[in-house]
Formats: C-alpha cells, sequence, structure tokens
C-alpha cells in the first residue's frame, strides 16, 4: 500500500460535525450581555428602518401581554425598549427625510444648471 498517497477526505473536527466559526469566546467579552447570548451582533439592524419598526412592535405587544397576565414590572421593562426603538425609528426617519430633501434640492439645481447651459447655447446658435 502506497502510504504517500493524498488522502481522499477531509479530516472530522475533534469535538462533532458541526462547523463552528473560529471566533475565541473570552470570559471578559463586552458581547455578552447576561442573558446567554455570546457574540451577538445585529450586523445593521439598527440601521433599517422597517426592522426597527418591527422590533419596536414586538415590544408594544410584548408589554400588551405582560399587562394582561398581571405583571406591571414587566411590562413597564418591555414599554422602556419599545420607546427606545421608537426614538431610534425617529431619528432614522429624519435622516431619511433629510436625504429625500438634498437630493430633491440636488436635482433642482441639476435642472437649473441643464436649463442654463440650453439657454447658452441657443443665445449662441443665435
Amino acid at each position: 500500500m502506497n502510504n504517500n498517497r493524498r488522502r481522499n477526505f477531509r479530516s472530522r473536527s475533534p469535538k462533532n460535525n458541526f462547523r463552528r466559526r473560529n471566533v475565541p469566546i473570552s470570559s471578559n467579552s463586552n458581547n455578552f450581555n447576561g442573558n446567554g447570548n455570546l457574540n451577538f451582533n445585529r450586523n445593521g439592524s439598527m440601521n433599517n428602518i422597517h426592522s426597527v419598526e418591527k422590533t419596536m412592535q414586538k415590544f408594544q405587544q410584548l408589554a400588551k401581554d405582560a399587562q394582561s397576565n398581571g405583571d406591571p414590572i414587566l411590562a413597564q421593562n418591555y414599554l422602556q425598549h419599545a420607546d427606545h426603538y421608537l426614538r431610534r425609528l425617529n431619528e432614522l426617519s429624519e435622516r431619511k427625510d433629510l436625504l429625500n430633501d438634498k437630493t430633491k434640492t440636488d436635482d433642482r439645481v441639476v435642472q437649473k444648471d441643464e436649463m442654463s447651459e440650453k439657454e447658452k447655447l441657443s443665445h449662441q446658435t443665435n
């Protein structure tokens, strides 16, 4: 048998077949938020207006459910979370409106420039 021949299979990981990212988990990590979610990453969800709105509505519904179950403290906690997402939603809406206003203004300036160029050309040909 030829021992120098390359193996045609991939070796398995020592623990199990589940693929994991090679991210070291340290005990002093800032990504641990106390409820067991290690290395939580938003992936930009706080900048997506639809995601923020959906999250706000989720916390509002959780607050209603907690209130109907007779837990006013948990309901208040959820309402505070919903209020945070409402503020974030307002920030994103304002930013979107400002960008829309800026692009409209820029479009008007471009149109004026195009009109002035056409007028110059028409005066030169006359």
